[in-house]
């Protein structure tokens, strides 16, 4: 014989009223009518061809094939609920895959990113770093990039434009004490490895209006968040942005030099993700926490030049 199964909703109809024994308590919980009940219930006993209930009285009773039928019936409900359930919450614990520069991430994003998880403890932050362009399909969800913008196919949005300034420890500048930017120049100047689009020493000795033949030979470091460590740490000079250096400046273990001399970076960083994901849940929290903390350093770094 053919099998036909009813719609979930019977099948609920069918085990509530068997529990309850009682249409109108099974309509209470189920929170519709016990005519609604009645007729899932019928609806059921017709397609298998079966009494589950015998009516009349104030309980109904459950028929031996009832019996039967709603072990099987609760067991099923109570395993595509638990499966359903699962599903959903791995669903929404799916991590938010961020992509980003790592000195961006080791001076910026990542002291600040106990406060996003404060606020939303339940999206879980994993951060891939790297100077490569990420795919924004397969590689990461959103991403911070530095650069001029306009990357196509991309929604993009601004979210800061830096400084560059030179900084140094308290204890290199007390024992070398430069009183004007040519200064600068007999003192070990940390620089990056390789040219990128940012500004370089030449460009910020330039804006202070300083002849320079050759740059004084220093610790070279791939990244710019090393370079300003190892300031720091008493190694030289570094010709740090903004981001990288304003959080130790304020706490003491960097000092800028020369603050009058304003140089821009040519490059800012953006917000990315691909068009239409933008409003995605977990995606909008991250974008509009990162948005106003960056409004906040935003505005830290324009009092600096101002």
């Amino acid at each position: 014989m053919s099998v036909h199964f009813p719609p979930v909703a019977a099948l609920r109809a069918v085990e509530c009223a068997a529990r309850h024994g009682s249409f109108a308590r099974a309509a209470e919980e189920l929170n519709v009518t016990p005519s609604a009940i009645s007729h899932q219930v019928k609806h059921a006993e017709e397609l298998w061809g079966l009494q589950l209930f015998e009516r009349g009285g104030r309980r109904l009773r459950v028929t031996d094939a009832g019996n039967s039928l709603v072990p099987v019936v609760r067991d099923f409900l109570t395993r595509i609920t638990s499966v359903l359930r699962d599903l959903h919450e791995l669903d929404a614990a799916k991590p938010l895959r961020v992509a980003l520069l790592q000195s961006f991430a080791f001076k910026w994003l990542v002291p600040r990113l106990g406060h996003f998880n404060d606020l939303h403890p339940q999206i879980a932050v994993w951060i891939s770093t790297g100077d490569a362009l990420v795919d924004m399909v397969r590689g990461a969800d959103v991403a911070i990039r530095l650069g001029y913008g306009g990357w196509d196919g991309l929604h993009e949005e601004l979210l800061l434009r830096e400084y560059v300034f030179p900084v140094c420890s308290p204890r290199l500048l007390k024992s070398h004490k430069p009183k004007e930017p040519a200064d600068l120049l007999r003192m070990p100047l940390l620089r990056r490895s390789e040219i990128d689009i940012c500004p370089r020493w030449r460009d910020w000795f330039g804006a202070a209006e300083v002849s320079v033949r050759e740059i004084p030979s220093g610790s070279t470091f791939p990244l710019t968040g090393l370079a300003v460590q190892a300031a720091i740490d008493d190694q030289g000079v570094a010709l740090a942005r903004s981001a990288h250096a304003h959080d130790d400046i304020k706490n003491g273990r960097l000092v800028r030099l020369f603050p009058k001399i304003r140089c821009d970076s040519k490059v800012a960083y953006y917000f990315v993700c691909a068009p239409g994901r933008e409003n995605e849940p977990q995606v909008k929290a991250f974008r509009d926490w990162l948005k106003a903390e960056a409004a906040e350093s935003q505005k830290e770094f324009d009092a600096m030049v101002e």
